[in-house]
């Protein structure tokens, strides 16, 4: 079934003036920066109906309805979403294009084109590449798989995407190109490579991974962060995980690599997932979660596949809430997911994940290897060294049942361990404040709640912010939806909180930012800039002491690299902003 884009819909948005279209059904008069009326909804005696232009929604404390240009129409006239689209594009003398069919294609003009685009080229081109179809079948991989990944080819030539787009503004964008320093032209970023489209949910291609066929040091080659892809965030074979499945999926397996991926599905375990070289972070859990209610962590078995498995615990550890499971599973010595399913099969490797080590079990075994439980002093460094972690799980059985088991193994009294953990658990964390916002007293807004305030009054100051995997890593509640509001206004600079509103329409996020909204918050115009600038410094500040800690605690049991040891530094010559909690 066709369908309208989303694109089209923020266009649409920006286009369209809220206060007239409201104006031109209900009587509005200027009250300060909004406009003010009687509440079209209710019989209302005093007005209580707002209009804002600056966030282009309304607002009725009359009868509790709020939102964009289109929700109005939607109330108002009675249409349907399809039906206020298209009048708001009649208004604006625009035709509503559609999207669907049999047609891949997106009707869009801009980056998600451009990966389409290449995404054709380099299928066809892998059947034009005997070296590339060798490295796939000395590999394993079949043909039937190559098609179900889109696997491609990068022809070994500057310039051949880039002759093939014509135009390359979008190309660019999607990090398919490099500019030419000091003239004018581009040229291609991937070239003697056999491709691996990387899709967002909806299955649209929104980067690529490389692996080069010649002596190259750089062995896989990933697409730079853009507007549409953001390592942290993506996953590897999430789509075709999900479309692989008819109903629920009972597990993900999380891999690190696109062979493991890909090989893992050929041999029947189409539930794998790769975390596209980067380490795993709370925003991948987050989205592990929300397609199955269990994640299998399958690493290498040597000391950085440990390693490896210690960071992805500390970030699961969080979103541990009921009914969710998360185990971990180590490959023997010398092997990895890709070599070790051809060497055993699917049966035997389904066995082992069934054998994984669950989360508290691994979280025990690391924290006993540390300790001499044969010595009081062991059995006080035990509770020590898990406080931690136990702070991080959720209020619920998993966290009850942790810490009966640490009181057996220190021979201590339940209550005694408890009192020894001290602290409130983070569990009161793991629910994102922005989803279920309270009304503050002035100044007394929590950081990440008060910087989506800020951010949704002028949501130009989303450019400003840079480096948002490390504020993602922030241990604040609900950072990760003001990342994503941020990536939101990065990729639409144009975008008002309307256009937000619309994305996460009928989502917990969408009706968590609707109410921020519709809240009487102080903002004084002056300060707003460097109010929401000192409030990103302290969540990041936040973040880096959190590494900074983790490092040091790493530090007891191995050497830290230079640039572990850069990261510490940083810290130390860091200053936090002044809170405005």
């Amino acid at each position: 079934m066709a369908r309208i884009p989303d694109s089209f819909i923020h266009d649409l948005l920006a286009r369209t003036d809220i206060v007239e279209l409201i104006g031109a059904r209900v009587d509005l008069k200027r009250a300060g920066k909004e406009f003010k009326g009687l509440s079209p909804f209710t019989s209302e005696k005093s007005p209580s109906f707002f209009v804002s232009p600056q966030k282009q929604m309304f607002f009725d404390f009359s009868s509790g309805k709020n939102g964009t240009a289109i929700s109005f129409l939607m109330e108002y006239d009675r249409l349907s979403f399809v039906e206020a689209v298209e009048e708001l594009a009649k208004r604006a003398g625009v035709e509503v294009p559609r999207e669907g069919g049999f047609d891949p294609r997106v009707v869009m003009d801009g980056p998600l084109d451009a990966l389409a685009a290449a995404q054709r080229f380099f299928t066809e081109r892998l059947r034009q590449a005997p070296p590339a179809i060798e490295y796939l079948k000395k590999r394993g991989v079949s043909g039937d798989t190559a098609k179900r990944y889109g696997i491609g080819f990068a022809p070994d030539n500057w310039d051949a995407l880039t002759r093939f787009l014509h135009e390359t503004q979008h190309a660019l964008t999607a990090g398919l190109l490099i500019e030419r320093e000091g003239r004018d032209g581009a040229y291609d970023r991937f070239r003697n490579r056999v491709m691996f489209p990387i899709r967002d949910t909806r299955g649209r291609v929104i980067a690529f991974g490389g692996r080069t066929l010649a002596n190259d040091p750089a062995k896989y080659l990933n697409s730079p962060e853009t507007p549409l892809f953001h390592k942290g965030r993506n996953l590897y074979g999430l789509y075709e995980a999900r479309t692989a499945t008819t109903g629920a999926l009972p597990y993900l397996v999380v891999v690190e690599g696109y062979m493991d991926v890909v090989m893992l599905a050929q041999h029947g375990i189409t539930q794998a997932v790769g975390t596209l070289g980067t380490a795993t972070t709370r925003e991948h859990v987050q989205l592990l979660f929300k397609s199955a209610p269990k994640i299998v962590f399958c690493f290498d078995g040597d000391r950085a596949g440990r390693s490896a498995a210690w960071r992805a615990l500390e970030q699961v550890l969080p979103e541990m809430h009921e009914g969710r499971e998360a185990v971990f599973m180590f490959m023997p010595e010398g092997e990895d997911p890709d070599t070790w399913v051809q060497k055993v099969g699917s049966e035997a490797f389904r066995a082992a994940i069934d054998e994984a080590a669950p989360l508290t079990q691994f979280l025990l075994d690391t924290l006993l290897k540390q300790v001499n439980l044969g010595s009081l002093e062991g059995r006080a460094r035990l509770i020590a060294l898990a406080r931690p972690h136990v702070e991080k799980l959720p209020a619920g059985a998993l966290r009850m049942l942790l810490i009966d088991e640490l009181a057996r193994r220190a021979r201590l009294g339940r209550d005694d361990v408890e009192a020894m953990l001290g602290a409130p658990t983070a569990a009161t964390a793991a629910v994102p404040v922005i989803a279920e916002p309270e009304r503050p007293a002035p100044g007394a807004a929590r950081p990440v709640r008060r910087a989506m305030q800020l951010l949704l009054e002028r949501p130009e100051m989303a450019e400003r912010v840079d480096n948002l995997d490390l504020l993602a890593q922030a241990d604040a509640p609900g950072v990760e939806v003001l990342v994503e509001a941020i990536d939101f206004f990065h990729a639409h600079p144009e975008a008002r909180a309307a256009q937000l509103v619309e994305a996460w329409k009928d989502t917990p996020k969408g009706r968590g930012v609707q109410k921020l909204l519709s809240m009487e918050t102080p903002l004084v115009d002056e300060t707003l800039e460097s109010e929401f600038r000192d409030t990103i410094r302290l969540l990041t500040f936040r973040a880096l002491e959190s590494e900074a800690n983790r490092l040091l605690e790493e530090s007891r049991h191995r050497e830290l690299t230079r640039a572990e040891l850069g990261v510490i530094e940083s810290l130390h010559r860091s200053r936090p902003p002044r809170s405005r909690r």
